[in-house]
């Protein structure tokens, strides 16, 4: 007979290896050699023999103790014939606790189940986002039934076990030394039947009710931030806890501002005296109006930084405060009175190219490009 390799080199792992090393070692081996996986072949059988042979030993603390003192001879004559395949600690058992949070979501026992998460879209306005609320919030979501707490059964009553899994809430089917668990078809998975359910909930063990929350949104936030409240979910079935409720902030459009992160920016539409001229003028702010000076010959699309008057997001994290940034829009003026044309026009005959250099560049471009194609 081949002499068995070390259980620790067959795992890979250290010698001081925790048991969640282990079983972390062992479950990745026994997907990679598991005979479903690897039809016919027989060098993987007997890979994944020995990687559970070694997992059933190095999980049980008294079996590991020996087997660190004596090696495979201390496994000898143990309880149950000793080594692998023998007792109560048989491949199924560490198959089974190692793999039944996939085929069965845990053994034994009703199933307990934490309630679903639960989002809430908040809409609110730039002022509120920039500075913060604590509104109050009605969300429609399932709760514990207060009549029977939670068990789905008339008030005095019980739930019985299952009489198809026995209260487990699970079925096991096997082929050969592979076993798999499945949720109970008949109580689904809870363990239990309800005969007498309760009136108020009808045997849900749980009520749709509409709560009304206060929700604190720090100052800063913007669309797709979300505040998280635990426990406001919904409540679990069979007597869970409750998941968590999510409040998604959306931003509404403002009438002035756009905001992009901590900055804002804005446009301000300016005359064309006031542009070529020079002149100062109030611009908003989310703290008030403030004075912007406009140099003399200001071109429209010039933009102006006001430092700090942009959105604070110190508090969630994403830095200082930001900056409002002012775009200059020279406005053409319209409804001319017969003079004011009469104006422009002995203004225009007054001008030379100086007065009009990009448009004096651009035409000097243009006439390059069609004598080019002139030859």
């Amino acid at each position: 007979m081949a002499e068995k390799r070390d259980y620790y080199d067959v795992l890979g792992v250290s010698r001081d290896a925790t048991t969640r090393d282990i079983k972390k070692a062992y479950r990745r081996l026994a997907m990679k050699y598991h005979p479903d996986r690897n039809p016919g072949d027989a060098e993987s059988e007997e890979l994944f023999k020995e990687a559970s042979e070694a997992a059933e030993v190095l999980t049980d603390d008294s079996k590991r103790s020996r087997y660190d003192q004596f090696g495979h001879a201390g496994l000898e004559g143990a309880a149950g014939g000793g080594g692998f395949g023998g007792g109560s600690g048989s491949f199924g058992s560490i198959f089974e606790d190692v793999f039944g949070d996939i085929f069965a979501g845990g053994r034994g026992g009703s199933r307990v189940q934490r309630g679903t998460d639960l989002k809430y879209t908040f809409d609110m306005s730039l002022e509120d986002a920039v500075r913060g609320v604590n509104p109050q919030i009605r969300v429609p979501t399932l709760v514990e039934c207060q009549e029977c707490l939670g068990s789905g059964a008339r008030r005095g009553t019980s739930p019985t076990a299952c009489v198809q899994c026995g209260g487990m809430g699970q079925v096991t089917s096997r082929s050969g030394f592979f076993s798999v668990q499945q949720a109970c078809p008949r109580c689904r998975g809870t363990g239990k039947m309800i005969t007498d359910p309760c009136d108020q909930c009808s045997g849900q063990g749980r009520r749709q009710e509409n709560k009304t929350l206060s929700v604190k949104i720090p100052p800063g936030v913007d669309t797709g931030d979300r505040v998280r409240l635990p426990g406001q979910g919904e409540a679990g079935p069979n007597g869970g806890p409750a998941g968590d409720l999510y409040v998604e902030v959306r931003v509404e459009d403002h009438a002035i501002f756009q905001r992009e992160a901590q900055h804002l920016f804005c446009e301000v539409p300016i005359s064309f005296s006031d542009a070529a001229l020079g002149s100062e003028v109030e611009v908003p702010t989310l703290d008030g109006r403030v004075s912007l000076k406009i140099p003399a010959e200001t071109q429209t699309g010039k933009r102006f930084r006001l430092r700090g008057k942009g959105v604070d997001v110190s508090q969630i994290n994403r830095g200082g405060v930001g900056d409002l940034y002012c775009e200059i829009i020279v406005e053409t003026p319209v409804n001319l009175t017969k003079r004011q044309k009469e104006l422009l026009r002995e203004f225009e005959e007054a001008s030379d190219e100086r007065q009009s250099p990009r448009r004096h560049s651009f035409f000097e471009g243009v006439k390059s490009f069609f004598d080019g194609l002139g030859n």
